[in-house]
């Protein structure tokens, strides 16, 4: 099996195209290929398919085998995939995922290879029901609660896939023991599907800092949903303009949510680290 290692912002997947690859038990093999120790090394596996609907359509699974509904690092990487290998000569694709019809408009660097691409990542969803979060009813915005005995302020959006948000104190991100607590809220029971968790501080009204665990992962260098649900969660607390650069510990995203679509847009990097044959 032929892949390809990718990254946006240090959020590395191993890639394949289902085009000249059978796959046939995914979990299996993401768990295979994302062991840094013995497998190739990655946050996940992608695939890459053909779609009735859209010109492609991604898979994506997590470490430990479970497949998530979006990554906005990866899909980005996606784009990149099919327009340098010539899957497509267009600059602008749909792409079918399990949170629905993503639109990615790529950014070509000098040598003619994508650089970078912009995603339509289409309308927050607030509503607790849908999120989903049982913790209340309506919108849960800076709403109090506790994990192992530590109170916090959550904001829940769900880009797709959930996440929480918790704004922190100048300086304490980078401090924190999120291996310890970002699990905790992850499998909190008022997280029906689990979560991810997005820890943030305000660095002005156009920069935002985050750190993320990622469901399924751990705490991964950048989040590309995380870093929508963040400058959504921003903007409805008040503390952020409706676009700014989220700095990660991979680097910075830049992300926009309109006010006249009601859409987030995030732009931000593709790499290609290399290729291989899976023996």
């Amino acid at each position: 099996m032929k892949f390809t290692k990718m990254q946006g912002l240090g959020n590395d997947y191993v890639y394949v195209d289902t085009f000249a690859n059978k796959v046939e038990d995914p979990s299996s093999l993401a768990r295979k290929v994302s062991d840094r120790h013995f497998g190739i090394g990655s946050d996940g596996l992608v695939l890459i398919m053909p779609s009735d609907e859209c010109d492609f359509r991604m898979r994506m699974f997590n470490p430990d085998g479970s497949e998530a509904e979006m990554c906005g690092n990866a899909i980005r990487c996606v784009s990149k995939y099919v327009y340098d290998k010539k899957f497509t000569d267009k600059t602008e694709i749909t792409v079918e995922t399990l949170a629905g019809v993503k639109v990615i408009r790529m950014l070509l660097g000098t040598d003619g290879k994508v650089a970078k691409a912009t995603v339509d990542m289409g309308a927050p969803i607030l509503d607790a029901d849908k999120v989903p979060v049982t913790a209340a009813t309506g919108k849960v915005i800076a709403q109090k609660a506790a994990f192992d005995g530590r109170e916090f302020e959550i904001t829940c959006v769900s880009m797709g896939n959930p996440h929480c948000v918790i704004f922190m104190p100048s300086g304490s991100v980078d401090n924190m023991d999120i291996a310890s607590i970002g699990p905790r809220i992850e499998t909190d029971p008022m997280f029906p599907r689990k979560t991810n968790v997005e820890f943030v501080e305000v660095v002005n009204e156009k920069e935002l800092r985050m750190r993320v665990w990622e469901r399924g992962t751990g705490e991964t260098l950048a989040c590309g949903t995380g870093a929508c649900a963040t400058l959504v969660a921003a903007v409805l607390n008040g503390k952020s303009g409706r676009k700014s650069d989220i700095h990660l510990r991979g680097g910075i995203l830049t992300i926009e949510w309109d006010e006249n679509t009601g859409h987030v847009f995030m732009t931000g990097p593709a790499v290609t680290v290399f290729e291989g044959e899976l023996l």
